[in-house]
């Protein structure tokens, strides 16, 4: 068993790259990795300075989903064991920072899904994506039936669900699952860029746009007015509101101060 740690986090200009690291596993997911990730994730909403994450895999894959050695020795992935969260406490929450995933290789079953779980996907041009659970008579339990109908419709989501097949980023770019694609190697450095295009923005007005987008699947009309017009009043009375507006009107860059 190698003594590395199954997640490594490094810091890039306010930005968080967060690598699953169990290349000898295709960085299929246990409980160490999953509890290091919900650190690494914890950090990324907490520590001052980040803007934003950029999530990818080591090696030739970026997850291969559930460690299914793991699965069969009686760890509880899904729900936690020990003292370690489980992939429930993950993909059921969202970061209050924006977290991209970068896909290089294949994210395939849960893998996958903690790709979805991320609010922009890139991947490398030969990157693979599917949830091939039925195929081993498992159900994607970790999101994707929730998270693949409004993103590439009820067709296509129906029949990666109960077909298992595993599309190729074209395809996946084609029908809304991934947001970009970029040459094999790139997925990185493109999702890192993307990071600090968003970083540039004032911190108030992406965290409000990035809940109201999240929350508000279970919003009808009157509760999704409401809801935005409390979430965005502390935006527009902000500070940072001021500042953007007098930044615009000298033709200067912004000093945001996150107030």
């Amino acid at each position: 068993m190698s003594d590395a740690p199954a997640v490594l986090t490094e810091t890039d200009d306010g930005v968080l790259k967060i690598v699953l690291n169990r290349p000898d596993a295709r960085n299929s997911l246990n409980l160490d990795l999953i509890d290091q990730l919900a650190a690494a994730l914890a950090r990324l909403d907490s520590e001052p300075g980040l803007v934003a994450g950029v999530l990818s895999g080591s090696g030739d894959f970026f997850s291969a989903g559930m460690d299914l050695k793991a699965f069969l020795a009686g760890e509880k992935v899904w729900d936690g064991d020990d003292g370690r969260v489980g992939l429930k406490q993950i993909v059921t929450t969202s970061t209050r920072r924006p977290l991209i995933a970068a896909i290089e290789g294949y994210a395939v079953a849960g893998g996958l899904e903690l790709a979805l779980f991320c609010d922009l996907l890139v991947a490398g041009r030969t990157a693979k994506l599917g949830i091939p659970e039925v195929t081993r008579s498992l159900v994607a339990a970790g999101g994707a039936l929730r998270k693949l109908p409004p993103r590439v419709g009820p067709g296509w989501a129906t029949r990666l669900a109960l077909t298992g097949e595993v599309i190729d980023a074209g395809t996946a770019a084609r029908i809304g699952l991934v947001d970009e694609v970029v040459e094999d190697g790139a997925a990185v450095d493109a999702a890192v860029a993307l990071a600090h295009k968003i970083g540039a923005n004032g911190p108030l007005a992406v965290a409000a746009s990035k809940e109201i987008l999240v929350q508000q699947a279970g919003w009808d009309d009157e509760e999704f007015w409401r809801r935005q017009r409390e979430l965005i009043g502390p935006v527009f009375a902000s500070a940072d509101a001021a500042e953007g507006a007098r930044a615009f009107a000298e033709k200067r860059p912004p000093r945001w101060r996150g107030e």
